[in-house]
């Protein structure tokens, strides 16, 4: 199946999900993942703002402060088409709302690219061999792409987005672990638990 077609289905099988179930799902996807020794022994976590349908990332945000991390989130520059890492304090305050859902950072706190110990990925799909469709942006792609990126590239979705393959290209940039409400699944030699 190409990307398109792919891309479609997993659309519509995100927004098959029941509130009820999604809030769930999300609770325990959090859980996992701040039960892992990458979340645990990051300084700074990169995490995305997740849009209505996809696994919500509050609850790692929020664990990630009460542990004294620094939380950045994707800045995304439009015009350029890059995204850039910027600290956040609050879920509340300063962000802008684009027509589609996502929240854009509203000020800007750069942090370092070499800082980020564990960047936390949205995907449309993951694939048993660490493989990420995302939305077709490339954003994240360029993002890893970047020499001073050293961290860990966590794929962060529900179970129901794991599947057996997703078509890649050379520009696209595997994962080294997936988290799901299901667990954690680890790609490359990273200690798992």
């Amino acid at each position: 199946m190409d990307k398109a077609r792919l891309r479609s289905k997993l659309k519509d099988t995100l927004l098959a999900l029941q509130p009820d179930q999604r809030a769930l799902k999300s609770r325990l996807a959090c859980e996992r993942l701040v039960a892992t020794e990458h979340f645990r022994n990051a300084s700074t976590v990169m995490l995305f703002l997740s849009l209505p349908h996809e696994v919500d990332t509050a609850g790692v945000i929020l664990s990630a402060w009460q542990f004294g991390k620094t939380v950045a989130v994707p800045k995304i520059s439009w015009e350029q088409r890059h995204m850039l890492p910027v600290r956040i304090n609050s879920l509340d305050t300063g962000f802008t709302t684009e027509s589609w859902g996502l929240r854009n950072p509203s000020a800007t706190f750069p942090v370092p690219f070499g800082d980020i110990d564990l960047v936390v990925t949205p995907g449309l799909a993951f694939d048993k061999q660490g493989n990420r469709l995302g939305r077709g942006g490339g954003y994240y792609d360029k993002f890893f792409a970047h020499e001073q990126v050293k961290a860990c590239k966590c794929g962060f979705a529900f179970a129901e987005q794991l599947i057996d393959s997703v078509p890649v290209t050379d520009s696209d940039q595997p994962m080294d672990m997936l988290v799901t409400d299901a667990g954690a699944v680890y790609f490359t030699n990273l200690k798992g638990e």
